[in-house]
């Protein structure tokens, strides 16, 4: 089965170094071994993998647009095919409660609990292997998927289903061609599109639960 992460490649190339780089106004990737900057940056530490450092356009424009909710501040988060937990992670340093990170993929569970002890957030998110359906019910306030646009389509009725009313979505890894697809999918399903961010070849959603 293909991996929910539209960043991912094959499970067995080696972990690797690489230069550290910002996103946003407020993060910074590190790879484990370098050293910090002093600054007012947030740091997430992560080891690279088969899973990406957070290069990947959906991700940094999840990045981009998580820095500027405060609803993020202690949210209980959700992330659907977590890959290296990139997301989940920036959440918690935000200030989000906690975090279940999914992923289907076994390697990327492992990437993310490693970066999870990386950065001193494992007693902060809970590890799944598996899909939507390992998860069981939920009641979540903050919802990230980034995966591709099909499947984004079929866990919608799983996904809405798991955030609480007045809780957000932030979903990416969206092919242009679904992304009128994707919007109109959860629209019906009650929730609002607060921004539809259109990237060089994907997108990225946020939406309101109804």
């Amino acid at each position: 089965m293909m991996s929910e992460n539209p960043q991912s490649h094959s499970p067995d190339q080696h972990l690797s170094s690489y230069p550290s780089f910002t996103i946003g106004e407020r993060f910074r990737i590190l790879a484990p071994e370098d050293q910090a900057p002093r600054d007012e940056r947030i740091n997430l530490i992560l080891a690279k993998g088969a899973f990406g450092s957070g290069e990947h356009e959906t991700s940094a424009s999840c990045l981009e647009i998580l820095e500027e909710l405060p609803q993020v501040r202690n949210a209980r988060v959700l992330d659907l095919g977590s890959g290296t937990g990139i997301l989940a992670l920036a959440a918690l340093k935000l200030g989000a409660a906690s975090a279940v990170c999914i992923d289907i993929n076994p390697a990327a569970v492992r990437t993310c609990e490693r970066n999870c002890a990386l950065n001193g957030l494992s007693g902060r998110v809970r590890n799944i292997t598996g899909s939507l359906e390992s998860l069981g019910e939920g009641d979540f306030d903050l919802v990230l998927a980034n995966i591709y646009g099909d499947l984004l389509i079929d866990f919608a009725p799983g996904l809405v289903e798991r955030t609480r009313t007045g809780g957000l979505l932030l979903l990416s890894g969206i092919l242009w061609a679904y992304n009128y697809d994707v919007r109109s999918g959860y629209e019906r399903l009650g929730c609002k599109v607060l921004k539809n961010h259109m990237l060089e070849e994907f997108s990225t959603v946020l939406l309101q639960k109804g």
